[in-house]
């Protein structure tokens, strides 16, 4: 749809005789009318970042919000703000369908003290936005009536049920079906299926279980706690373009989460910097829950197609239940950042019921555990486990020697290390 978005920009920037810029509920660029003009002021800081980003940020997201665009049912304007990076005017045309906001046109006012649009022109300009709206409303309504067709792929097991589940997607998604696609689990997730998700080719509610990787292509594979999952098919314009997909992940995560998704997603795949950056937002005044059962993302690296969709869902769910196990992933987990995680959640089922470990797991023994996944952590680097843990390091001796009496290794030998950090990182995951 996106040549009948513009053309209707277009027409909305022809009937104004400016500029006009098309972005959904959510603040995501849908299209843009071409600008030619020498005013400087024209292409301020906020106009700017949206055409190239093609998104806005929480904060101007808010701020425009201020002043009451989503509860409007006429033209919104909107006074400059140099220090909001708003250097003009704007006036905002609500698009709406059945009275819900769908997004938003956004145009350039004219200098103060100066005649504004026509009140004729500006009426014909909400006629296409609303024609607009509906256009919207029906591609969100399309991804939530594929919700059937995407849950079948996501439970059914291996062989030509698959197969099969996954060709009656592919025709139901048309054309679109051969792009680039994101898998997203959000888990655990409280109700039904949401109305519409930003840039979701489909969405759908799958059951999961607690415990082990199950098998292949099962829905009730490895899961935050059990319960619900959220299953989201993003469609992606590359595969370095995942900003805009963690962004809209974000936005269904309690509110506290979204700085810390936008702060990896415009660190990009630069490593612990973007985990440090979301894991900090997450810990300075966050409201969003903790714990096992808080709310977390999972993004599977991107495929192209659709026949990997049922590998990329295992990947979405090993990617939250990480960001459960590990809060330094962030709210919204990468399959490509887990590390570690990424083979232990495809280990089999129950991977923490080595019988080594078993007793040190126990909650009597918690704070050796913690002694002992820190000490391994560090590499067995004494001087660093014992500043990490805030003891001294004959306390860390003591301690580790107790591991090995409840554990029966030699943290000397590799392969003892080895078992025992699998097991102490696996037990995060059940």
């Amino acid at each position: 749809m996106k040549g009948d978005y513009q053309d209707l920009v277009d027409e909305i920037s022809a009937l104004l005789g400016a500029p006009a810029t098309l972005e959904n509920r959510d603040f995501r660029l849908i299209a843009f009318g071409a600008h030619d003009s020498d005013d400087d002021l024209a292409m301020d800081p906020v106009r700017t970042r949206s055409i190239m980003t093609r998104q806005s940020t929480a904060a101007v997201r808010a701020w425009f919000e201020g002043f009451g665009i989503a509860r409007a049912t006429g033209p919104v304007r909107i006074p400059a703000a140099p220090d909001a990076g708003v250097n003009r005017g704007r006036i905002c045309l609500p698009v709406r369908s059945r009275g819900i906001v769908q997004g938003y046109v956004w145009l350039l006012d004219q200098e103060p003290g100066t005649p504004g649009p026509d009140p004729a022109a500006l009426a014909a300009a909400m006629e296409v936005a609303q024609r607009i709206g509906v256009l919207l409303a029906e591609e969100a309504k399309a991804g939530a009536d594929l919700s059937r067709e995407f849950q079948a792929v996501l439970t059914a097991g291996r062989g030509w049920q698959q197969d099969m589940a996954v060709a009656a997607l592919r025709a139901a998604l048309g054309p679109g079906g051969d792009g680039l696609h994101a898998a997203v689990c959000v888990a655990p997730w409280p109700g039904e299926t949401p109305a519409s998700v930003p840039g979701a080719a489909a969405v759908c509610v799958v059951p999961l279980r607690g415990g082990g990787a199950g098998e292949p292509g099962d829905a009730a594979a490895a899961g935050p706690a059990g319960g619900l999952a959220l299953a989201v098919l993003l469609r992606l314009r590359s595969t370095d373009a995942l900003a805009p997909a963690l962004t809209a992940v974000a936005r269904l995560l309690p509110r506290a989460a979204e700085p810390a998704a936008a702060a990896a997603a415009g660190a990009g795949a630069s490593g612990s910097r973007a985990r440090a950056a979301a894991g900090a937002s997450a810990g300075a005044g966050s409201t969003t829950a903790t714990g096992p059962h808080r709310m977390t993302a999972g993004v599977a690296d991107p495929v192209r197609g659709l026949a990997e969709l049922p590998a990329a869902w295992e990947q979405a769910v090993a990617a939250a239940r990480a960001a459960v196990a590990e809060p330094r992933f962030g709210p919204v987990a990468q399959w490509a950042q887990i590390g570690p995680y990424r083979l232990l959640a495809s280990l089999a089922s129950d991977p923490v019921a080595d019988p080594a470990a078993r007793t040190l797991l126990a909650p009597a023994h918690r704070e050796l555990a913690r002694t002992a996944e820190v000490f391994l952590d560090c590499a067995g680097q004494a001087g660093r486990a014992a500043a990490a843990l805030g003891i001294h390091r004959q306390t860390l001796y003591y301690r580790l020697g107790r591991v090995e009496q409840l554990t029966g290794l030699d943290l000397d030998a590799g392969e003892d290390r080895l078992l025992l950090h699998m097991a102490l990182k696996a037990s995060r995951l059940a």
